[in-house]
């Protein structure tokens, strides 16, 4: 287990020892700070609830937030073949899949980070600048503010979760970087387009598809079945077998390809 923890730990000082890392954390940090002040200018902190301006916040800086994670993720695996590393990496006394999940817990514990720095800095510059007793917009009748707002961040990050392991796929697969940031993001940009297209509603297949179902929001105001008879936890079903498949991919290719050429 210790020799484990030393493989994710040399992974992290690849992540963190380049100043890109923190150019993105810095980058992350500063408009969670300005995006709450610029909403209390003019005297909207009087009128703007705390809570509604960090969930706002939240929502426009989690859009960067997925394109450093992706950009992590995609050069977690591909970056090793590019700087052609990736030998000196598997002739080290670990079993390849021992290696290629240090690399990916290590892009898990980036984004996990960076949301943590996103949410914590957007809440707290919220609750400096804005109002503690203004209402908040339309949320559930059986939710309060809290509740509202950490459920949707946690959906949020559900939908990053996945994103990171389409990235970290098309990189350990294809050993491109720029194929896995250009099709994470493509995904990240037109999941909302295709789930209109492909409505549940009008096509039954279509809620088995990986778009309609990363979008967990959806269900914060709904109660009961939602379009097609989706609900929460079909969805979170699916996500955990596209999940499945991702990683599954991931390890066979990883596992059985040939570096020594």
């Amino acid at each position: 287990m210790s020799n484990f923890m030393m493989l994710v730990h040399n992974e992290n000082m690849k992540i963190y020892r380049r100043m890109r890392t923190w150019v993105m954390l810095g980058i992350l940090a500063f408009m969670s700070i300005i995006i709450p002040y610029l909403f209390s200018g003019n005297g909207g902190g009087e009128t703007t609830s705390f809570w509604e301006g960090a969930m706002l916040s939240v929502t426009f800086v989690s859009f960067l937030n997925t394109i450093f994670s992706v950009v992590i993720a995609a050069d977690s695996v591909a970056g090793e073949f590019s700087w052609g590393t990736i030998k000196l990496l598997l002739i080290r006394p670990w079993t390849r899949s021992k290696i290629l999940f240090s690399k990916y817990l290590s892009v898990l514990l980036f984004s996990i980070l960076s949301t943590l720095t996103m949410i914590l800095l957007a809440l707290g510059t919220s609750y400096l600048l804005l109002s503690s007793t203004a209402d908040v917009g339309m949320i559930p009748e059986n939710m309060t503010p809290a509740s509202y707002a950490v459920i949707s961040w946690v959906f949020e990050y559900v939908d990053l979760f996945i994103t990171i392991a389409i990235a970290f796929m098309v990189s350990t697969v294809f050993r491109s970087g720029a194929l896995a940031i250009g099709l994470s993001l493509f995904i990240l940009f037109t999941q909302g387009i295709f789930g209109m297209i492909f409505n549940p509603e009008r096509y039954g297949w279509a809620k088995y598809i990986l778009f309609t179902n990363m979008d967990l929001s959806q269900y914060l105001y709904v109660y009961g079945d939602g379009q097609g008879g989706m609900s929460l936890g079909f969805s979170m079903m699916i996500l955990a077998v596209y999940y499945v498949l991702f990683m599954g991919i991931s390890w066979y290719v990883f596992n059985k390809r040939d570096v020594a050429a």
